[in-house]
């Protein structure tokens, strides 16, 4: 046990799981488990590179050397076994020679999420090693990619990451570890939600009296409920931010407001960004849909028609100013109403206001009709002016996990 200890600067992440009778000491400070000492990384990487064609023994020795190789060893096949791998273009071999960038972010995803290091769960190591961390890696890649294609001297635009995932799915959590990510990485990060394009509340009861009887305009959601002008004025801003000491503000939302009809919020709550910005992450849950014929879209719900119309415009504010895109796959639409339900649950259970029943269910069903007509030929073509090698498309299941 005091090896294991001993080594936990690599990542407490990689450790077995001590026993609870023999607890072990507390993780040594964050700043000791984020780098290899020299002498290990060679013997590290060609312990790996010399078994990766099968699964490694676990060895028992107590010599450092070894256990540091059993220990990275034992992560990078578990690693090699999850599913994005092939998705994203990772083999065997580019782990292999990147594997502390995968321990450092794994560490960091830790105590991002107050993880018990020493006793991750599969599930736990699954989340952070099959899904986050492979998805920032093919996030920093291809901003690297991005980077290099502009000469020295040049003034270099933020790099668009645009992350397309139904309502419940988990892109908020994901957004959130990407961002943290990046910032720990040294590399200025941005954050951007549609949600934060909404129309004011006195627009959208506007849009509510120009369109009664249509249950898809009444309230904010669907596309014409977006003030497309303001997101051309803030992605064109936030696309200039190259230089040191430039400073803008990003536009939230609100939802709480108005009885959870919800306002823009007051610009003094803006978070501020300061250049030059490397990256900004734009996420969102009809990022990426393609207007389509009107019968198709009638065919799911006459009340799109509009809906359809309206969104001939958004690919000019929103897709247009994405470099890369994320989209995150679900198997059926109806597990968006079973992740809203059990999230409101959870509030009521913990003494906060949450919907009923009820009402999660006609919240979900005005965007259910979207969801059935758009997300068929989103998984099939991609979003409009996507490249191929710059999109990635992630299945998960129920449970919100990559498949």
């Amino acid at each position: 046990m005091r090896t294991l200890t001993a080594l936990s600067h690599l990542s407490p992440c990689l450790t077995p799981s001590p026993s609870t009778s023999s607890p072990l000491s507390h993780p040594l400070p964050f700043s000791s488990r984020l780098s290899l000492p020299s002498s290990t990384i060679s013997p590290i990487h060609q312990g790996i590179l010399s078994s990766k064609k099968r699964p490694m023994a676990p060895v028992h020795s107590t010599a450092p050397s070894s256990a540091v190789i059993s220990s990275v060893g034992e992560l990078f096949n578990f690693i090699l076994r999850g599913p994005l791998m092939p998705k994203l273009g990772f083999d065997s071999d580019k782990v292999a020679e990147s594997i502390d960038r995968w321990i450092r972010c794994g560490s960091q995803l830790c105590r991002l999420f107050k993880l018990e290091e020493f006793k991750l769960s599969i599930p736990e190591k699954a989340r952070i090693y099959h899904f986050y961390v492979p998805v920032f890696i093919w996030c920093e890649n291809q901003l690297l990619d991005h980077k290099s294609s502009f000469g020295e001297g040049d003034e270099i635009p933020p790099f668009v990451i645009g992350v397309s995932a139904p309502q419940g799915s988990g892109k908020t959590t994901l957004v959130f570890a990407l961002e943290y990510l990046f910032r720990l990485s040294g590399r200025s990060a941005a954050s951007l939600s549609i949600d934060d394009f909404y129309l004011t509340a006195d627009e959208q009861a506007k849009l509510r009296s120009q369109n009664p009887g249509n249950a898809l305009l009444e309230l904010r959601g669907n596309a014409g409920s977006h003030d497309l002008q303001f997101s051309i004025e803030t992605l064109t801003s936030v696309r200039k931010m190259t230089k040191k000491g430039m400073k803008m503000k990003l536009p939230r939302y609100n939802k709480s407001a108005f009885g959870g009809r919800g306002d823009r919020a007051d610009p003094s709550t803006w978070p501020e960004v300061e250049g030059p910005v490397e990256v900004v992450l734009f996420e969102g849950w009809m990022l990426g849909f393609k207007p389509l014929p009107n019968e198709v879209v009638k065919a799911v719900d006459p009340q799109l028609e509009l809906v359809n119309k309206n969104l001939e415009a958004y690919y000019d504010a929103w897709d247009k100013f994405i470099d890369a895109w994320l989209v995150i796959k679900i198997k059926d639409p109806s597990c968006v109403y079973n992740w809203r339900l059990e999230a409101e649950v959870a509030m009521r259970n913990d003494g906060k206001p949450g919907m009923s029943d009820e009402e999660v269910l006609d919240f979900v069903s005005r965007y259910l009709p979207a969801y059935k007509a758009y997300l068929p030929t989103l998984y099939a073509e991609g979003p409009n002016g996507s490249k191929p090698d710059r999109l990635a498309v992630i299945d998960i299941d129920e449970k919100r996990n990559p498949i």
